[in-house]
């Protein structure tokens, strides 16, 4: 666990649930009968060029102490492997693209399933479970009532597939389905383009290795058969040195365990020389 864990939770998620209680507090208490709150920072897809600002701050209000209780316990469960997974800042930009996602897709569907105004967490939250269900598919997830825990995979398929199906029966019980499925959709084009973008540099990683094989020469042996001190230079500064790879080791299980956010400027500045070093050749 690392040092910014407290109660088993990571930084970002505990902001987040602390931010999601203090506005419902807020709304629940100073501005409990005056409606013009919510409709001050509530997403309301008829009038949110008049109010831009509601596609992030819709999220962070919530109908009843229910709703709030559902979202942020999911937000306990799933957001913390998550948050350890990508990084706090990148944890953080991902929860909000997917509450923005949710809003943007009721804003563009707005015709098709009409919706007053929308406020809840849901989006942003079901978009962390999909990340953790990405990167864990398999791990057991304990449900009560359930008797027995079932794979993440599988739960977040039923909550996809219930939303959607109350969404193309046109449901009126008061969910936004359709941005609980944007904030779904966002979250899978996210990681879908980082799977792509890794796969991407790894090919590139590959070629620029094969043609760095193909163009190297053996040195070349003098008639003594000894080599040459260019070539004696050349392979004892490629030779990995024990205490640097030490180090990478150090600051990897660092980036593993508390993630990239974690680094002091000292270690970033290692590793950015290190990553220099291996991109430059060596010279003769």
């Amino acid at each position: 666990m690392g040092p910014q864990r407290m109660f088993g939770l990571t930084t970002w998620v505990r902001r987040l649930l602390v931010a999601n209680l203090f506005v419902f507090l807020v709304q629940n208490t100073l501005f409990a009968t005056n409606p013009d709150f919510a409709k001050a920072f509530a997403f309301a897809p008829l009038t949110v060029w008049n109010q831009p600002w509601t596609f992030v701050t819709y999220m962070f209000l919530h109908a009843g102490i229910l709703h709030l209780v559902l979202n942020m316990l999911m937000l306990f469960f799933f957001g913390p492997s998550v948050e350890d997974r990508m990084g706090g800042r990148v944890f953080v930009l991902f929860y909000l693209l997917c509450g923005i996602g949710g809003a943007a897709s009721s804003f563009i569907l707005r015709q098709l399933v009409p919706v007053e105004q929308i406020i809840g967490a849901s989006g942003a939250v079901l978009g962390v479970a999909v990340a953790f269900a990405w990167y864990w598919p398999n791990d057991a997830v304990l449900i009560f009532p359930l008797p027995d825990p079932i794979a993440a995979k599988w739960l977040v398929t039923f909550l996809i597939g219930l939303d959607l199906a109350l969404a193309l029966m046109g449901a009126t019980d008061g969910i936004a389905h359709i941005a609980h499925l944007g904030g779904v959709a966002t979250a899978l084009l996210y990681l879908k383009g980082q799977d792509w973008w890794a796969t991407r540099g790894q090919r590139r990683g590959r070629q620029y290795s094969e043609s760095s094989a193909l163009v190297s020469q053996p040195p070349r042996v003098s008639r003594s058969g000894a080599i040459p001190p260019s070539a004696q230079r050349t392979k004892s500064r490629s030779e990995p040195d024990a205490r640097a790879n030490a180090e990478i080791d150090r600051v990897l299980d660092k980036i593993i365990a508390s993630g990239v956010d974690s680094l002091t400027p000292a270690e970033r500045k290692f590793l950015t020389e290190i990553s220099r070093r291996l991109r430059t050749p060596p010279k003769a």
